[in-house]
């Protein structure tokens, strides 16, 4: 079973990947060399160190003796199957049942590797004059890795902070530079709103300086954009909701990006190449890692949940999102579906924010906002009809609030389920009593976030309270 433990990575160097070049790709990124920030001395060392922060965004690892991204296993099935819409091929694990203990958690040291290589990077490219670069690619170097450390602080937050509670003091333990042996056990957890603020803060700096056209596997304004309304709509405020609005009309008039006309054709046929991905993990060459995660190849596998099949019932997408394994293949689940959304010759592309997402999202602020139901309503349908839904009854008779945003939740299973965590995070933000009826494992919000794991308080002393319900060890 594929389900790992998950150490912390105290590394106090930046892993940097220099031994073949990057040929527009991060599967050309090499799996080893690693040095510190003090390599950075010019333009060329910086764009490795900022490679290698994009190697450890990108969860590069070995995968059936072949160098492959690890990015589905964090970021697709973890919160799927928190969420209800997969399931683990050989019975229910704390992940379906929502029963975690510290020393069982969700990917805390991927995070805290992502963090070190970029403020590597951050710390290297800064040290440099600005005529050690062309144009403005110093301020797009440190745009695109403060990008990737905002990225791996709201990941933080959104599992193992009360990202729902802005003035908690469960927040997240920022770390603003590079790891050393002097700071690389010390540090205490900041509060909810301190750390809200230095992600946002990132954040507006790489939607100010980023580049505006990077290949898809890399971080652009719209990418920034895009994270920024993720970050928004978490942390959910009244002012909030009107920045998202307008943070979302400028996605959606950026002529770089549209909707797929088919969104079937976006998963089986375009991947990467659609102008609907704002940003995507690309694969290395020959990997098989997603194909082993959603169908049994060796001794595990993640399958579709009869939750996810009953939402497709009578939607179109049901004929090419679900898949049943080939005869005698699945015997060990009664009724097991794939999730066929990935398969195909884009199989191994990854997804970290599509169009979609964003239409979605100005939908529900429209609503939170109080704004026009209507409005709301038709970018509701027509997201749904470019997954091919022509039956817009049930939305049609949304017509309170609570009402289409619970018709929003399902569109954003139906079309988002096992990417990024999106499906999960949208159930959260309903109402606690439709939690509970949606996800009956769920007893108590202290289960919406996990544990910090044990092996922290026994490193850091200093780091603070656990997260309440749960023990340090």
């Amino acid at each position: 079973m594929k389900l790992r433990k998950l150490p912390i990575l105290l590394t106090i160097a930046v892993a940097l990947l220099v031994q073949t070049s990057c040929k527009k790709q991060l599967n050309a990124l090499p799996s080893q060399a690693i040095v510190d920030g003090n390599v950075v001395v010019d333009q060329k060392s910086a764009e490795i160190a900022l490679n290698g922060a994009y190697y450890r965004f990108a969860k590069a690892t070995t995968v059936l003796s072949v160098l492959s991204t690890g990015w589905s296993f964090p970021h697709e099935i973890i919160p799927a199957m928190m969420a209800g819409s997969m399931q683990y091929g050989f019975g229910a694990v704390y992940y379906q049942t929502h029963r975690f203990t510290p020393t069982q958690t969700g990917d805390w040291g991927y995070a805290y590797a992502v963090l070190n290589a970029a403020n590597g990077t951050i710390a290297g490219v800064e040290a440099l004059p600005d005529g050690s670069f062309i144009g403005a690619r110093k301020k797009e170097i440190l745009a695109e890795a403060r990008f990737l450390r905002a990225y791996a602080h709201f990941f933080l937050l959104s599992y193992f902070g009360e990202w729902h509670t802005p003035d908690s003091k469960f927040g997240v333990l920022l770390r603003k530079e590079p790891l050393t042996f002097k700071n690389g056990s010390a540090g205490a957890r900041s509060t909810v709103k301190e750390s809200y603020d230095f992600i946002m803060e990132d954040i507006d700096y790489a939607i100010a300086n980023g580049p505006e056209n990077r290949p898809v596997h890399y971080a652009n304004k719209a990418a920034a954009q895009a994270l920024k309304l993720r970050v928004l709509m978490s942390r959910g405020q009244t002012a909030d909701y009107k920045e998202l609005i307008n943070v979302a009309n400028a996605l959606i008039g950026n002529n770089n990006y549209a909707l797929e006309a088919n969104l079937k054709d976006l998963f089986l046929t375009k991947g990467l190449t659609s102008k609907e991905v704002i940003l995507g993990i690309a694969p290395y060459p020959n990997q098989r890692t997603r194909k082993m995660n959603y169908e049994f190849i060796q001794s595990s596998v993640f399958l579709a949940t009869s939750y996810f099949k009953n939402l497709l019932a009578n939607d179109p997408r049901a004929t090419w999102m679900l898949r049943v394994p080939p005869p005698g293949t699945m015997s060990f689940l009664k009724d097991s579906l794939y999730i066929g959304k990935y398969t195909g010759p884009k199989y191994e592309d990854a997804y970290v924010f599509r169009l979609t997402e964003v239409y979605l999202q100005k939908a529900e602020a429209i609503v939170r906002s109080g704004g026009s139901l209507v409005d709301a309503r038709n970018i509701l349908k027509e997201v749904m009809g470019h997954a091919g839904v022509t039956n817009f009854t049930a939305v049609d008779n949304a017509n309170t609030a609570p009402d289409l945003l619970y018709q929003l939740y399902l569109e954003y299973v139906r079309n988002l389920a096992a990417e990024d965590g999106i499906e999960w995070f949208a159930l959260l933000r309903l109402p606690f009593e439709t939690v509970k009826a949606l996800r009956p494992t769920i007893t108590s919000k202290e289960q919406y976030i996990l544990p910090v794991p044990a092996t922290e308080f026994q490193l850091n002393p200093g780091f603070g309270d656990q997260n309440p319900g749960y023990p340090k060890q």
